[in-house]
């Protein structure tokens, strides 16, 4: 099968590990493609869902997505970085707008007969993030249920039984994730242990050990 990825920069793994290519090493009778791009949100999925899925005729497709969007709602201090990054209006997504765009999402996928599956995106930066994204995820769940599509509960399995109080996140945050990509850091570890979190290193992006457990997960649920 020729199998999409497609998400945001927890699928593009370029920021911390990657979890797609442990799927690409664990799944080698497949072909697979990483869509994934740092900062979508489900409406960027929809804009460049043609593009970037449909016209490469694969044969299923994997998504997740939920992360920004949650934050985009819960932290109001970041909302510059989508309005002008990504080209959200608002410089949000609101829970109605993340249903009606993943169902739309989901609509488009089915209508090409590609085969689906849905991750729903852990986080653990704080109570907020994981509870809105939560949030998120059960509107996603339901939809996917409607439409007989299988789910990977990745919250589930992933997220700790509790998430400690953080500052909120603001555009300072979002700046030093660029300044690191850019700088080639990967002092992933030691920021995890520093944190206090327990599969990221900075609430949001899986370290490389995590990515090896949850390439290995979806590769068993893709199976």
């Amino acid at each position: 099968m020729k199998i999409v990825f497609l998400g945001d920069s927890l699928t593009w793994g370029g920021y911390g590990g990657n979890f797609v290519e442990v799927v690409r090493r664990l799944l080698p009778e497949h072909e697979i493609i990483n869509a994934g791009y740092g900062g979508n949100t489900v409406i960027n999925l929809l804009r460049r869902l043609e593009t970037d899925v449909l016209n490469r005729q694969p044969d299923g497709v994997f998504v997740m997505v939920g992360g920004n969007d949650a934050i985009s709602y819960s932290q109001p201090k970041t909302r510059s970085y989508y309005r002008q990054a990504q080209d959200i209006e608002s410089g949000f997504v609101s829970p109605e707008e993340f249903e009606a765009g993943y169902r739309d999402l989901l609509t488009q996928l089915q209508l090409a007969h590609v085969v689906t599956w849905v991750g729903l995106e852990p986080s653990e930066y704080n109570p907020t993030v994981t509870a809105t994204l939560r949030d998120y995820n059960d509107r996603v769940s339901e939809i996917a249920r409607t439409m007989n599509i299988p789910v990977l509960d990745l919250m589930a399995e992933f997220n700790p039984p509790v998430v400690p109080e953080r500052p909120p996140l603001d555009i300072g945050f979002i700046l030093t994730i660029g300044k690191r990509e850019s700088e080639g850091w990967n002092g992933f570890e030691q920021a995890q242990r520093d944190g206090g979190y327990t599969f990221s290193f900075d609430g949001l992006h899986l370290t490389p050990a995590s990515a090896e457990r949850m390439g290995e997960r979806i590769a068993e649920f893709l199976k």
